[in-house]
């Protein structure tokens, strides 16, 4: 457990908190795929389309107790000077709304914690 908190803590923005609050709620973690586990995360869009008509797409359904804490990450990852905040800056500059823009960090940050632990896991 010790080392899967410490892979997480590589991710910027995730620190021990939200390390051991992911895995704490998300025992499925390095088992599922991207799209599985930002579903289980309640970070995946889902769309409101009926017949001709283009909804928002909202997020949606999921762990909600899990959001709170990648907001957090996702905060702290925007304002990091790496891949993670130069993405969000990038989202900025093509004019995505700020929450869009935070939303879609939330996602990409539970996909790679996802993607770290898959070798763990086995």
């Amino acid at each position: 457990m010790t080392e899967k908190v410490q892979e997480l803590q590589t991710i910027p923005g995730v620190g021990p908190v939200v390390a051991t609050t992911l895995l704490a709620l998300m025992p499925e973690l390095g088992t599922l795929t991207r799209r599985q586990v930002a579903s289980l995360a309640g970070v995946a869009p889902k769309a409101n389309d009926s017949g001709t008509l283009k909804g928002y797409r909202r997020i949606v359904r999921g762990r909600e107790i899990i959001k709170p804490a990648l907001f957090m990450a996702a905060m702290a990852a925007r304002n990091s000077h790496s891949d993670l905040g130069a993405f969000y800056t990038r989202l900025i500059g093509k004019g995505k709304k700020k929450i869009v823009a935070l939303t879609a960090l939330m996602r990409k940050i539970i996909t790679i914690a996802n993607a770290k632990l898959k070798p763990l896991t086995t």
